[in-house]
């Protein structure tokens, strides 16, 4: 059949522009909240903190959320920053070009996430499984590669590059653009973005409709693991070491991040936009309880709330669509 049956994603798109508003409307009434509460949290300092501190995440939530979209679920991705981060800095000190250690480090996440495709779709294995054993195995990995240190990373300009700034926007922000937009183009405006919505929607659908299903899997999976070990570069950079114990919980603030952004759960709902503002509202909350002197443990819980909150709405809208 042609792929012409697959249903238009028009609603969707509504829904997601309608959801991404309020979203960004959210995200303005906490800074402006923030703004009265502290007279720290509007500084030029603190906002460029606060844009930094999300922006790796955001990256993250973007690759976590191809994968969710089809259904699945990326546990790694916080194990994949931090063996991305000790691949770049052995790279680099082995005396490689630092756009060839990027490179390989990059061409490594890839790697991760076609493992994970094959895992899925030609040994049977649940997303939950297959991607959880990578995040024991590539910490243990990492650690064996180390000997449990870190590796300190020796060269400035790869260091700099992470505190620096363009027309006084971190460069760590301009990362989430540089990804987010050929990402938005990728999800929302090609064939393979609907792909991905019709696999997450029902898998043996879309196969009937001529979509690849496998293809499609593995595609989500790669972007995913290539996200993961673009920000291990990032995070490599800003730390200027390599350490595979960095990045611990991090695939649950890209989960957060993602749901919170409007990603369902249960598949075929989501966008670009929606995680990138989850994670800065995230990081917003985070920012503003540190400078209220809020009790860190308590930000944990605001996260999981709102995580159950936004699930719990986002199933009875579905329920309410059937």
């Amino acid at each position: 059949m042609s792929t012409e049956a697959i249903p238009a994603e028009k609603p969707k798109r509504n829904y997601n522009a309608l959801f991404g508003l309020t979203l960004l409307a959210l995200l303005v009434l906490l800074w402006v909240l923030l703004s009265f509460s502290t007279s720290s949290f509007a500084t030029a300092n603190n906002i460029s903190n606060l844009l930094r501190q999300g922006s790796m995440i955001a990256i993250l939530a973007v690759g976590q959320t191809f994968v969710i979209i089809t259904g699945g679920i990326d546990l790694s991705v916080g194990a994949v920053v931090g063996f991305a981060t000790v691949t770049t800095a052995m790279l680099i000190n082995s005396g490689l070009p630092v756009f060839v250690a990027i490179l390989i480090t990059l061409l490594i996440g890839v790697a991760i996430g076609l493992f994970h495709g094959f895992g899925i779709v030609k040994m049977g294995l649940p997303p939950f499984i297959i991607t959880l054993a990578t995040l024991t195995s590539l910490r243990g990995i990492g650690l064996l590669m180390t000997n449990g240190n870190s590796i300190s990373i020796n060269n400035d300009a790869f260091q700099e590059f992470s505190r620096g700034s363009f027309i006084g926007v971190p460069n760590l922000f301009w990362m989430v653009i540089l990804v987010g937009v050929p990402a938005y183009i990728f999800l929302h405006h090609t064939r393979w973005g609907r792909y991905l919505f019709s696999v997450g929607s029902n898998a043996e659908a879309a196969r009937l409709s001529g979509v690849n299903v496998q293809r499609t899997i593995y595609m989500a999976y790669t972007l995913s693991g290539l996200c993961a070990a673009f920000v291990g570069v990032l995070l490599a950079s800003r730390i200027g070491i390599g350490n595979p114990t960095q990045a611990e919980g991090w695939e649950l603030q890209a989960i957060a991040s993602s749901v919170i952004g409007g990603t369902s759960l249960f598949g075929a709902i989501g966008s670009v936009h929606g995680p990138l503002l989850g994670a800065f509202i995230l990081a917003t909350i985070n920012n503003g309880a540190n400078l209220l002197n809020v009790n860190a443990f308590w930000q944990r819980v605001i996260t999981g709330a709102l995580i159950i909150v936004i699930v719990y709405f986002d199933g009875l809208r579905r329920r309410g669509t059937k």
